[in-house]
């Protein structure tokens, strides 16, 4: 087993919990640092490091990003060769409520964490940025060299503002850093009030899914595990090749929100009741990954359909239900 740890932010999250599992189910030492913040209930996220706390390669500390002490209490006294860092305040609408949040926890604290990882010797940096980079971006596929100087929310913002962060701590420090952008990720464990989840919840229950705009708005959605084996072959790439690099991480299969919608339809066996709504300032009208860069360079390959992905996620929700 490897002596040095990689240092997950966010570990207790929708993604950093899968990739914890991944991880130590690799022999690799993971130490996971959340502060279980009540954006969700954070008794979901306690369950989704249950099989991670028990490992004996797990270790958690809860902490915030923000508090730039505890962040480098944590690097020293760890040592992680590799930081993932996927712990930050998502959302789109939350943020337009409430920029000054977003900037504080996704600008400040992943300054804070690149920091500590230069005054630590780190070898390498993985980023979680997101696809809202793009804002309304007129061409499709999204490529990692168009340009996101346009972004449409405070979120995006922030992400956009780290990924140049990223940037400037690799040309100043050589660190190597990966930024991934993020695809509509979906499956068990997913974030409460995101649309899967939100949308399969609301139809086992009989009340109506909330469908904003006419219902063509698209969306890349991707499996939470074809993800993971993008950020595991960054995390790889980072550490043989350094350098600072951006990687789409999607499906490149956009879906239509209503075809999404009768794809739930599909997978339940029950029919779906949509009110439809106004569309929602900050969202973009669709999202398209073009996976030429981390095919090529990471061996990306999304291998997951959305109705087996869905049917998953559908699985896992019933079962915690039931338990």
């Amino acid at each position: 087993m490897p002596d040095q740890p990689i240092l997950i932010t966010g570990a207790a999250g929708f993604i950093g919990s899968h990739l914890s599992d991944r991880l130590l189910g690799q022999g690799q030492p993971v130490v996971g640092f959340d502060n279980f913040c009540d954006f969700y209930d954070p008794a979901q996220k306690r369950r989704n490091i249950t099989a991670a706390a028990s490992s004996s390669g797990f270790e958690l500390v809860e902490a915030d990003i923000r508090d730039r002490e505890a962040v480098f209490e944590a690097f020293a006294r760890h040592r992680p060769a590799t930081v993932v860092h996927i712990a930050a305040m998502a959302g789109v609408r939350p943020s337009i409520e409430n920029p000054p949040y977003y900037t504080q926890v996704n600008v400040d604290g992943t300054v804070n964490l690149l920091d500590a990882a230069v005054a630590h010797g780190c070898e390498r940096f993985v980023f979680a940025s997101s696809s809202s980079v793009y804002g309304n971006n007129p061409k499709v596929p999204f490529s990692e060299d168009d340009s996101v100087d346009h972004p449409i929310s405070p979120y995006a913002a922030t992400k956009k503002a780290c990924e140049l962060i990223c940037h400037t701590y690799n040309h100043l420090h050589n660190l190597p850093i990966a930024c991934l952008r993020f695809f509509t990720v979906y499956g068990p464990r997913q974030r409460p009030d995101l649309a899967i989840g939100k949308f399969l919840r609301l139809v086992a229950d009989g009340e109506p899914i909330p469908m904003f705009g006419d219902g063509t708005t698209s969306r890349d959605y991707t499996y939470v595990d074809d993800i993971v084996d993008g950020v595991t072959a960054a995390i790889d790439r980072c550490g043989t090749a350094g350098g600072y690099r951006v990687y789409n991480l999607g499906s490149n299969q956009p879906v239509s929100l209503k075809e999404l919608i009768a794809t739930i339809e599909r997978v339940m066996g029950k029919q779906a009741t949509v009110q439809q709504l106004p569309p929602q300032p900050g969202d973009v009208s669709r999202t398209w990954a073009d996976l030429t860069r981390s095919r090529s360079e990471l061996g990306y390959n999304p291998a997951t359909p959305l109705a087996d992905g869905i049917a998953k996620q559908w699985e896992w929700l019933a079962s915690q239900a039931k338990a």
